[in-house]
């Protein structure tokens, strides 16, 4: 079942929103990949992509953070130290020959992540950002 982006999910912060649509997009491309049983080798394309996801874009949200001075950098920091973590033993895993079970839980971590952080965690961050007034400018 393919993951839907909700507007519900938007952080009203425009190169936030425009990434985490595109980490959907990968791991919608995972799901397709599994239902036609070749989840396996689109398991690959997708930690190359996590591998720079989570340096290009948890370094804007730090970097943003940082910049204005969000009180809730901390436990942010540590969820994406977590997910950096999760994306690091993935990426173990698949090199030690990827079976099924990585595939699935690789799946099953992301969508969890996706409904959680981007939910809950980055909509915070976001509504801090838009009341700061930085939405749509660059991280300077």
């Amino acid at each position: 079942m393919a993951l839907e982006w909700k507007k519900s999910l938007e952080t009203g912060v425009d190169w936030q929103d425009a990434q985490h649509k595109e980490l959907f997009l990968r791991i919608n491309r995972l799901v397709e990949a599994m239902m036609q049983r070749k989840g396996k080798d689109e398991l690959a394309n997708l930690i190359k992509f996590l591998d720079s996801y989570v340096i290009t874009h948890f370094g804007a949200e730090e970097q943003m953070m940082s910049k204005l001075q969000f009180k809730g950098r901390a436990s942010h920091m540590i969820e994406h130290s977590t997910f950096k973590k999760q994306v690091s033993d993935i990426k173990k895993e698949v090199e030690s020959g990827a079976n099924l079970a990585v595939v699935i839980e690789t799946q099953r971590k992301s969508v969890e992540w996706l409904t959680n952080h981007i939910g809950i965690v980055d909509k915070e961050l976001g509504r801090f950002i838009i009341e700061k007034g930085a939405s749509t400018g660059k991280i300077a």
